[in-house]
């Protein structure tokens, strides 16, 4: 049996992901080419492979027409970069790692956050320059920080929002009112935007940006926007010409639309921006647990066993 591994990420800050194929006598193989790749060039890498382990790419088409393709792992939780819909009708299993970066992408969500409101970027590159001036910031405590997207990265965000003193405010169109526990308020999207003075995205993507033109411009003025989801949840042309007048107080992006960013993006000139390469999940207990999660179940789908983390068809919610 062999599984093709195409994301760079899979085991990289340990080896226990590799010891379970391995100890399970599955072949792991590498793609020739980089990731993400396309639907087409996946296609291709994956001829012969009974599993996919994949990252951020195009899961679509010509692969899942694979004789030999018995199930595709996501090494992460959001799975709009598959089509779970047609894997399925080809009898092709779908799994995925949830929880298990929760944590990670919670303490990154938190460092953007207090980058921001603190200006280090700022303050460090002035210090370098030779330079001692003062950066005024913002306090946290009895701030509302508006979180869209409850589910475990959401909660664990809301956890740590608390111990800061902020007020959360929450918005999930999946989470029912009375599952959203003591650390945040469930609110509509409109409540949730108008109270806010710090957003955080924690919501799948895959659709039309949530925060849209209309939604960035009715933020009041020297909101923080932070995305550490998924890059298409943010219109980032309206995001940089807000950023450029002023209108908001900063913004933080661990996800972008394309990744990397073009040489012409408007984000790049943008200020008061802190951008980061979709480093969320690369913490050391998260990059175990989530390979470890998809190659165990890998195994049990090859063995003809259920697998511990299906995913659904049109389950689409980031848990």
């Amino acid at each position: 049996m062999r599984v093709l591994v195409t994301t760079p990420t899979f085991g990289a800050q340990s080896p226990d992901p590799w010891s379970v194929l391995s100890d399970a006598g599955i072949e792991a193989v590498r793609p020739g080419a980089a990731h993400p790749l396309d639907a087409g060039a996946l296609a291709r890498e994956a001829e012969g492979c009974d599993a996919l382990i994949v990252g951020l790419d195009d899961v679509r088409g010509a692969v899942l027409e694979s004789p030999t393709l018995k199930v595709i792992a996501k090494h992460g939780v959001g799975v709009d970069n598959i089509d779970v819909e047609a894997a399925a009708a080809k009898g092709i299993t779908v799994v995925n790692a949830p929880g298990s970066n929760a944590g990670g992408v919670a303490d990154l969500t938190f460092a953007l956050i207090l980058a921001v409101a603190r200006r280090l970027p700022e303050a460090d590159a002035s210090c370098r320059r030779g330079e001692w001036h003062r950066f005024p910031g913002i306090e946290l405590a009895g701030k509302t920080l508006a979180i869209l997207g409850y589910g475990r990265i959401g909660r664990a965000v809301a956890m740590r929002a608390k111990a800061f003193g902020l007020n959360v405010v929450a918005y999930d169109p999946f989470v029912p009112a009375d599952a959203f526990g003591d650390h945040a308020r469930p609110v509509g999207l409109d409540e949730a935007l108008a109270a806010a003075d710090i957003v955080s995205l924690h919501l799948p993507g895959g659709g039309p940006p949530v925060l849209d033109r209309e939604a960035l411009e009715s933020l009041r003025a020297g909101t923080i926007v932070v995305n550490a989801a998924r890059g298409d949840l943010v219109d980032e042309t309206a995001l940089a010409e807000l950023l450029e007048t002023g209108r908001l107080g900063g913004a933080a992006l661990d996800a972008t639309a394309v990744e990397p960013l073009p040489a012409d993006s408007p984000l790049l000139r943008a200020p008061n921006l802190i951008l980061t390469p979709h480093i969320g999940a690369q913490t050391d207990l998260a990059n175990r647990a989530m390979g470890v999660l998809v190659a165990e179940d890998v195994v049990r789908v090859l063995r003809g066993a259920t697998p511990r983390n299906p995913v659904a068809p049109k389950e689409g919610h980031t848990p």
